[in-house]
């Protein structure tokens, strides 16, 4: 096998851990009222005609309070989202490079002859991130947990965090097929969009050494084209994970209900503000990371 044809610069995983944990940090500081609001539009059932019933749908029981009172109720499960965010950011971000490092060692021959260097290289950073993207469902109670709380607070019932892992156990996994197919192609278009951008925008031949600006730019690449791939499961595992935790319903029910009683274009509900909000969140952290673990890797040595 010849050498492999990437020449990205290999970080310790002291500084891909840091990098990444401090990501996800500043993004839920920033982003998780965005969050709530993204996965309450997403959730709901109805067609919004006014700006009376979006308010209603965003802020619930809350709608007719002062707007500061109810800009506070938008911050629900954030200790759950806390956790989840950076857990997540710290296995995604900081996860991928291991896993193309490894595809690149073993593979990189396969994917030049069929795709050519450039392309190859690019394709295999796009297959790391799915694979990432495949083993993210070990999260996914904390994922559930959260969503609960921003769209379903009822489903509690004043139960804590260690009584309803009692109650529920395997339950948390509800969903799993349906996120581990939202994540495989999300987190390819997620790392591919973003490989793409530095290889043939910036023409880098090594990522890492990426400017802030080129991270930035190529992580609106990526986020976006994982946002779009990845709209219609996401909507599906959205509303299996909100719902109560007596009445599960599966994900082949809800798609049926959902194409029978509102149509295809209810499969990108929340794909709009979802671009205008998570988009820039997604942006954020894949970029702040992205310039952060190469950092780190120079402070620590």
């Amino acid at each position: 096998m010849s050498p492999p044809s990437s020449s990205d610069k290999k970080q310790s995983a002291a500084a891909r851990v840091l990098g990444s944990a401090s990501a996800g940090i500043c993004e839920i500081a920033v982003f998780h009222p965005v969050d709530t609001i993204s996965k309450r539009l997403m959730s709901n059932h109805t067609k919004i005609t006014s700006g009376a019933q979006l308010n209603s749908v965003i802020f619930r029981d809350h709608a007719k309070e002062a707007f500061g009172k109810r800009l506070f109720t938008l911050f629900p499960g954030l200790g759950y989202a806390a956790c989840y965010k950076i857990l997540q950011r710290v296995y995604k971000y900081g996860g991928q490079p291991f896993a193309n490092e490894f595809l690149t060692k073993n593979f990189s021959d396969t994917y030049e002859s069929y795709f050519g260097k450039k392309t190859g290289k690019a394709l295999l950073s796009a297959s790391a991130g799915s694979l990432i993207g495949i083993g993210e469902i070990v999260l996914l109670p904390l994922d559930v947990l959260k969503i609960k709380r921003q769209t379903n607070p009822e489903s509690f019932k004043g139960r804590g965090f260690v009584k309803i892992i009692q109650d529920e156990g395997l339950g948390l996994y509800r969903g799993w097929g349906w996120t581990a197919a939202r994540n495989a192609p999300g987190s390819f278009a997620l790392f591919g969009g973003n490989a793409f951008a530095k290889e043939y925008i910036f023409g880098l031949s090594d990522y890492t050494s990426a400017s802030w600006y080129q991270n930035f730019v190529a992580s609106i690449f990526g986020a976006s084209s994982s946002l779009i791939v990845s709209a219609p499961l996401d909507v599906i595992k959205t509303r299996i994970q909100n719902r109560n935790f007596e009445n599960p319903e599966s994900g082949f029910t809800i798609l049926k209900n959902m194409a029978k009683n509102e149509g295809i274009t209810s499969f990108f509900k929340g794909l709009t503000p979802k671009l205008l909000t998570t988009g820039p969140k997604l942006v954020f952290s894949f970029a702040l990371a992205q310039t952060l673990i190469p950092a780190f890797d120079t402070l620590l040595k």
